[in-house]
């Protein structure tokens, strides 16, 4: 009687109903978590978007504040310069008067003629520009007027003499004009109207 070959009746692994039931049940299972997973990374991405967003909007607006700063910086600077500028200048005007004076008597002569031009140069440089003219309208917020008088032969308030010239650093006054000022002869604007409409009567 001859043996037999161990192995050769026995029956293969086959899993029974309810193992196999389980392992269905477990790969469903698996398929849930890997969706949840994704989930999970997908509300960390929106996270870190928005965190990203809201970090980008704070650098941006504090960009714009030290921009501000930078310009308020700047005009706060220009300002103090000008100021500074026109309270030296200021405090030269009585020397530019004296120099003014002494060209009109003739006695800017020599060294003190190349002094006084050099000065003149300076300040010109930084921005002192002299006005006021004989003949000129007078107007208020440029002229003071320190004498007044009439004559026939002006049609305006008109400043005739200037007695101190006015000084602007741009648009700025620093001084106004010191001027005398002639108005028109009373009545006489009337006779002018009178004349003017006989002549259109006579053309008529």
């Amino acid at each position: 009687m001859s043996e037999e070959t161990p192995g050769f009746e026995e029956k293969p692994d086959v899993p029974s109903g309810d193992a196999a039931e389980a392992a269905e049940s477990s790969e469903d299972a698996a398929a849930p978590a890997g969706d949840v997973t994704d989930t999970a990374l997908l509300a960390q991405l929106d996270q870190a978007r928005t965190a990203l967003s809201e970090r980008t909007a704070d650098l941006q607006r504090l960009q714009a504040e030290y921009q501000n700063y930078r310009r308020r910086v700047e005009r706060d600077r220009v300002t103090v310069k000008e100021i500074a500028v026109a309270s030296l200048l200021t405090e030269l005007l009585p020397v530019l008067d004296d120099i003014g004076r002494a060209r009109e008597h003739g006695e800017v002569v020599g060294g003190f003629k190349s002094v006084a031009e050099s000065l003149e140069t300076v300040v010109a440089k930084m921005g002192l520009q002299q006005f006021g003219k004989e003949g000129e309208p007078f107007d208020p917020t440029i002229h003071e007027a320190l004498m007044h008088s009439y004559a026939p032969d002006v049609t305006e308030t008109t400043c005739v003499a200037i007695l101190q010239p006015g000084y602007r650093i741009g648009e700025r006054t620093v001084r106004p004009a010191r001027v005398a000022v002639a108005e028109p002869q009373p009545g006489a604007q009337a006779k002018a109207e009178e004349s003017d409409d006989s002549a259109e009567k006579d053309s008529e």
